[in-house]
């Protein structure tokens, strides 16, 4: 090829992670589309050998790959505000590959525009809420670029298909027929889909999880660990102050020996359809009963009650990929308000995959002892409690009278 025809050869840019649905991607690009592929590794802490998945997307076929850091930025602008929000989904999911998704395409638009390519790439399924994630994210950042989706438009229509796809043009991958798990992992989580997971009534296998360890295996003795926040935010471990990363790391660690975490969850996809996953979550778990142990002390009852509200719609928002909708951001704007006073300390005991209460602290307690001891105070005067209740209640005593009068009408 000259110089010209290769200038003239349009670019395309590929989110790649090396495993099976990216590893075939690369090769059936160029076959079907005639396009100069540029790899983009996003490293969100999942702990892959970088240097090797570049060699092998180089060796796939792609002209460039790129890989890009986004641990902290992953943690900062994304765990933390949700972590504030006390969004979880469905009561259950801590939201791991649900926020890591539009970081990824952020970060896939940057590559694309200093690369100058027309079109971005992605290994999600068209069953799946990923590539909703990916695709409103590019919407929402640069609407400009073309979007290919191979799930859709292949004829490759299982994971099978898609090893068969790859051992005929020689390219290894990670998964073999005999575990053929979908799983997707970061600094945050690590989840688990398909194979016998897909049938509901099956539990999952002994050996599944792959952090944490089971609730029998745990130690027989119980941990203690504290953590301390600085307006919602996480700072501390144990009473040392520490950086996103290192603290996230820690409290996976410290959560994983003790079984902390795994959510087997039956949950509804955007797309219409139940699925299932075991997410393994350890620190994110710790964190989360953390921070709403110390809302629990630090915020009045009519917000604390109407952000639990505000959480779920939040929890919609991000599982759903609208990442970048004004909505999420102007929640963002409440939830910040409402963090101004979560600072202090929460102590946790941790115990065969439970986690427990074992005391909380801050100069903003709401917590007032000498108004709730029943021992004898001089601050409260249960006498003031007649007069409020038959306030209270009057909307319920007119309507019982209501009702009196006109049962005897009958």
């Amino acid at each position: 090829m000259s110089k010209t025809q290769k200038k003239d050869v349009k670019k395309v840019v590929l989110a790649y992670s090396g495993g099976l649905d990216t590893s075939v991607i690369i090769p059936w690009l160029i076959e079907n589309y005639g396009y100069e592929v540029i790899a983009m590794c996003a490293d969100v802490g999942q702990g892959d050998d970088f240097e090797f998945i570049k060699k092998k997307a180089l060796k796939t076929g792609a002209s460039k790959v790129y890989v890009e850091d986004l641990r902290e930025e992953f943690i900062t602008e994304y765990i933390w505000p949700t972590l504030k929000a006390g969004a979880i989904y469905e009561g259950k999911y801590l939201l791991g590959t649900s926020m890591a998704r539009p970081i990824i395409a952020q970060a896939l638009a940057r590559v694309a525009e200093k690369e100058g390519a027309e079109a971005i790439s992605h290994g999600a399924t068209g069953k799946g809420n990923d590539q909703v994630r990916f695709e409103l994210t590019i919407k929402a950042l640069a609407p400009h670029l073309k979007i290919i989706a191979p799930w859709r438009l292949w004829d490759i229509r299982s994971r099978e298909d898609a090893i068969d796809y790859a051992e005929k043009r020689g390219i290894p991958v990670p998964v073999t027929k005999a575990r053929p798990y979908s799983m997707d992992a970061n600094l945050w989580h690590l989840s688990h889909e398909g194979a016998d997971l897909e049938d509901p009534w099956n539990e999952p296998k002994p050996d599944l999880c792959m952090i944490s360890v089971s609730p029998e295996a745990a130690p027989d003795q119980a941990e203690y660990v504290e953590v301390g926040f600085e307006q919602g935010v996480p700072v501390s471990v144990n009473g040392k102050k520490m950086k996103p990363i290192a603290l996230v790391s820690k409290l996976n660690e410290i959560g994983a020996a003790h079984g902390v975490g795994v959510a087997d969850l039956v949950e509804n996809r955007l797309v219409g359809m139940k699925s299932r996953g075991v997410y393994e979550t350890p620190g994110g778990s710790i964190l989360y009963y953390a921070h709403r142990e110390l809302e629990a002390l630090t915020l009045d009852r009519a917000t604390l009650h109407y952000k639990e509200q505000m959480a779920v719609r939040y929890a919609e928002l991000v599982y759903d990929g609208m990442w970048f909708a004004p909505l999420r951001e102007a929640l963002d704007a409440f939830v910040n308000e409402t963090q101004k006073t979560v600072t202090g300390t929460v102590r946790l005991k941790l115990y065969k995959g439970n986690i427990m209460s074992a005391g909380a602290k801050s100069p903003y307690s709401l917590y007032n002892e000498g108004f709730v001891t029943f021992g004898r105070d001089e601050v409260y005067n249960q006498q003031d409690a007649e007069g409020f209740i038959n306030l209270f209640g009057l909307p319920l005593k007119i309507r019982a009278l209501m009702m009196q009068r006109e049962a005897k009408k009958k």
